[in-house]
């Protein structure tokens, strides 16, 4: 189901599930892995199954390892939220638009969300896989400001011992009330629980694929 990727203007384009579908969910990658990572071609895939058509992207410094194997930091944010505007207006613009994306994208999904809402045209969703609240072994460098006033519905699924905000520390943070957040259970950052839990890496992408799908009905 995963399609051959198009380069465009905005660089390789991986597209799965129907051209015709009202919604379009675009997944941004990680901050050190690309979209074709198999935890971004599950997701792609297993939503595609659902009958969502997904399209995921590389930023600039990605797309450049691609081509010569070096490996590189993230860019600037300017540049990493010029890249979002222009795959979401090459997908029919925000209104057709859930922006979402691992770790990284997605954040940088929500802080363009944020900006889109103030410019008169929201995107229609937020979807964020595992969001780095704050880095790992710093709680006081929180992320979250641009969250307690968001309009644009919002899902966040997020494993529930994620050293980048687990379960206790989220519950003290200031969201908007259309902003939700869903536990995947033992979920590290990856989503990925732990052996012992009893549960599998497959049942909890299985969960946040499912609740991805009934968070874009609701849309």
């Amino acid at each position: 189901m995963n399609a051959d990727p198009a380069q465009g203007d905005t660089g390789l384009l991986w597209e799965d599930g129907p051209a015709d579908a009202p919604l379009t969910l675009v997944l941004a990658h990680g901050a050190g892995a690309g979209a074709e990572t198999p935890f971004m071609t599950a997701f792609a895939e297993g939503l595609a199954a659902r009958g969502r058509r997904v399209l995921r992207f590389e930023f600039a410094y990605m797309a450049k390892r691609r081509e010569d194997g070096r490996k590189r930091p993230p860019d600037r944010e300017p540049a990493l939220l010029a890249r979002w505007r222009a795959v979401v207006e090459a997908c029919g613009g925000p209104g057709r638009t859930v922006v979402g994306g691992k770790s990284m994208g997605g954040r940088m999904a929500s802080l363009l969300a944020a900006e889109l809402e103030a410019e008169g045209t929201p995107a229609r969703g937020l979807v964020c896989l595992g969001y780095p609240f704050h880095p790992p072994g710093k709680p006081e460098r929180t992320r979250t400001a641009h969250l307690a006033g968001l309009r644009t519905p919002g899902l966040i699924l997020q494993g529930s011992r994620d050293p980048f905000g687990g379960r206790d520390e989220v519950a003290g943070y200031a969201l908007a009330p259309g902003l939700s957040v869903q536990w995947l259970e033992d979920g590290d950052h990856d989503l990925k629980p732990r052996k012992a839990s009893g549960r599998t890496a497959e049942q909890n992408r299985d969960q946040a694929v499912a609740a991805i799908d009934a968070f874009m009905d609701r849309l």
